[in-house]
């Protein structure tokens, strides 16, 4: 809104919006029907973006990072969603995989993987759900049996992002089948391991650029060093710390994602005309564009104060929880409110409203869902 600016944003982030718009315009937005067309981004993409430093920003220079925060992802993260791009796995990739590796690899690991992946040489993939588990990821069926120095996986997963391009995975598995929680670990599986078997990319509604993958493990063999943290059984702990700032992202691209919807909204309604004068000057409009700017905005306030607190250390679960699920369902329906107002042509593919009423919808699936939130919420309550 006028006058507002979030006190986290300062003028190395006001440079590195410019530099993050003006790829994602030049590589991103002119390609989005061949993303579709591929069910993938173009493998180059990931080096484009290393090259200019928009990979692992939030990683430290000594692992090949930026040096940066969250606000530098939440940055990029902004700039796609203002193109209406779902399709680039960039927010999975940084925020996610890449400091799964920061918070529990080892030195080794670290230096291994991480500079690979802020140069674009490697993409990263989290492995947790299962045709038959969702969000309750204490009783996954995928098993890492030790069998001397090595593990051997077996096991699916499916809908993952960046699926089809990841070179490297964190597989979600149980150690000890005995147990729930304390039985799960994390596995990083290299693709080129033999028994790692990729599906078909998804077709999905919404989200259709995406490489979103089934993944088979069959028999994989990997060394014990590639257990993510320094015993079996601490994955699940891993996964709960890790997944508020996976949540946060969420939150940070529903909000984005709000504000072009009604920006391009507001352009439509005031250009086409019914009746003789403006859509935009019909009560009706106003009205409905009134309550969409009022709900974006909160949503921009709420998610920036979750930002500042992350920054700072203090985001607690419960609070990040609300902002998923919260944002999610308004992003939602700001989504529904504005391509009715473009009438017919809102339906219309060629027309960005209609991809971000789509894509916006799994935002209240993926995270765990927004049900699952409400979960969490009332635990503190």
């Amino acid at each position: 809104m006028s006058g507002y600016r979030p006190t986290w944003l300062d003028e190395e982030l006001d440079s590195l919006r410019e530099l993050a718009r003006a790829f994602c315009e030049k590589e991103l937005a002119p390609n989005a029907e061949r993303f579709v067309e591929q069910h993938q981004v173009d493998r180059d993409l990931w080096n484009k973006a290393g090259e200019l430093g928009l990979l692992c920003m939030s990683v430290p220079q000594e692992y090949g990072g930026g040096g940066g925060t969250f606000a530098h992802e939440a940055v990029l993260l902004e700039e796609q969603s203002r193109v209406g791009d779902s399709a680039w796995g960039a927010g999975l990739h940084n925020c996610i995989v890449a400091h799964y590796l920061l918070s529990y690899g080892t030195e080794a690991q670290k230096k291994q993987w991480l500079p690979k992946m802020a140069s674009g040489e490697v993409v990263g993939a989290i492995a947790m759900t299962e045709p038959g588990t969702g969000s309750d990821l204490q009783n996954v069926k995928a098993r890492a049996v030790r069998d001397g120095d090595e593990y051997v996986i077996n096991g699916a997963k499916t809908f993952i992002t960046n699926g089809q391009q990841a070179d490297l995975v964190i597989v979600v598995v149980k150690t000890d089948a005995r147990k729930k929680a304390s039985g799960i670990s994390l596995m990083l599986v290299e693709a080129d391991r033999g028994g790692f078997r990729r599906g078909q990319a998804l077709n999905k509604i919404g989200q259709k650029g995406q490489d979103t993958s089934e993944l088979f493990f069959e028999d994989v063999r990997v060394p014990l060093s590639n257990l993510l943290g320094t015993e079996e059984g601490q994955g699940f702990i891993q996964l709960m710390q890790q997944l508020p700032q996976e949540r946060l992202m969420i939150a940070v691209t529903g909000v984005a994602m709000m504000e072009e919807a009604l920006a391009q909204t507001i352009t439509y309604t005031k250009e086409r005309e019914a009746f003789g004068k403006p859509i935009f000057e019909f009560q009706n409009t106003k009205f409905t564009l009134a309550e969409a700017a009022t709900d974006t905005h909160v949503a921009r306030v709420f998610v920036d104060s979750c930002i500042e607190r992350h920054l700072k250390g203090e985001l607690d679960i419960q609070t990040v929880a609300m902002a998923k699920w919260w944002v999610t369902e308004r992003a939602s329906e700001v989504a529904d409110e504005c391509l009715q107002l473009f009438g017919g042509y809102g339906y219309m593919t060629e027309y960005p409203i209609s991809r971000m009423w789509v894509d916006a919808r799994v935002q209240k699936i993926y995270a765990g869902t927004n049900e699952i939130m409400k979960e969490i919420i009332a635990r503190t309550l």
